[in-house]
């Protein structure tokens, strides 16, 4: 999903605005883990950008959106920018509970 989302359009509520986009988004991400792995993949990953405009778009954390698109709207900006594309994801072992960890320098 690559999308520039409008804050402000005539006749609608602002907040009712942003609370369907935040529902759009959700949607999205619940219809792209839905989908099967392929062999070999643990989970499906998101890689995230956000901004006011594309050009000015930084990776961000998928659980950092929410709270960025609140604070565009918080200061009235008028659109933002979301890029969330999927990546195959692999899982790592934990180390085992009795295993040795380096010590600190002192």
């Amino acid at each position: 999903m690559k999308k520039t989302f409008q804050l402000r359009p005539e006749g609608k509520n602002p907040d009712r605005v942003l609370e369907a986009i935040k529902h759009e988004i959700r949607k999205y991400i619940k219809r792209e883990r839905r989908r099967p792995l392929a062999e070999g993949i643990d989970f499906l990953d998101f890689d995230c950008k956000f901004g006011v405009t594309a050009e000015g778009a930084e990776v961000v954390h998928f659980s950092a959106l929410t709270a960025l698109m609140d604070g565009v709207a918080k200061e009235a900006g008028p659109q933002f920018y979301v890029e969330i594309v999927g990546k195959p994801g692999h899982r790592t072992a934990k180390p085992a509970e009795g295993a040795a960890l380096p010590e600190p320098n002192a």
